[in-house]
């Protein structure tokens, strides 16, 4: 979070932009005399008495591994049993109203597939996170989700599928965190329009 919010400071050297309270309680602010911000100096007492009010726990890995990577490995799968948790809770599935053991196999697995998904977009969503200086809250899986479901596509009066519209730039945001933009997107949009176009002269 420091430094996160050190960097947003100092990009903003050069103007006259006023701390927030949460960053005056961690930052020393230096203006010149038409006050423009000039340098801005960490709390090293007030983020000294932080630290020592923060707890800590120790993980064992098998594998060789940093301390990051080890911790964030811990909270994705820490984020998996609270959605099995959620799962049971939300969802109904305490008790799975299967009637043959095929069914309740076939459905869990399902279960655990989806799991493995929403736990590969978590990651992904959190690293990207880290790469950005803000903290948006649609980067978060259901978030997520909900925007790129926004990504639709229309037919036309030409029978042409098209996009419903252009790629937004939260959408461009999430996607980035995929490994795609907004020419990938159009280029999928463009085959499945193809492909739906074949389908279609097939059916006739």
């Amino acid at each position: 979070m420091l430094e996160r919010l050190g960097k947003s400071l100092r990009a903003r050297y050069g103007t006259d932009y006023q701390l927030s309270d949460a960053e005056k309680e961690y930052f020393d602010t230096f203006y010149d005399s038409h006050g423009i911000l000039t340098l801005v100096k960490e709390k090293d007492d007030v983020i000294k008495r932080a630290l020592q009010l923060c707890g800590y726990f120790c993980i064992v890995t098998s594998d060789k591994m940093t301390a990051a990577e080890a911790i964030d490995l811990y909270y994705s799968r820490d984020a998996s049993e609270k959605l099995f948790r959620g799962d049971k809770s939300y969802l109904g599935n305490k008790s799975e109203r299967t009637h043959y053991t095929e069914s309740t196999e076939a459905k869990i697995f399902v279960e655990f597939v989806a799991l493995i998904v929403r736990n590969r977009i978590y990651t992904r969503l959190k690293e990207e996170l880290e790469r950005i200086d803000e903290k948006p809250n649609y980067m978060t899986v259901p978030a997520a989700i909900r925007e790129l479901e926004k990504i639709e596509m229309i037919r036309g009066h030409d029978q042409v599928y098209r996009l419903d519209h252009a790629v937004t730039k939260t959408q461009k945001t999430i996607l980035n965190a995929f490994e795609m933009d907004a020419a990938y997107v159009k280029h999928r949009a463009q085959r499945i329009s193809e492909q739906l176009k074949i389908a279609d002269e097939i059916r006739r």
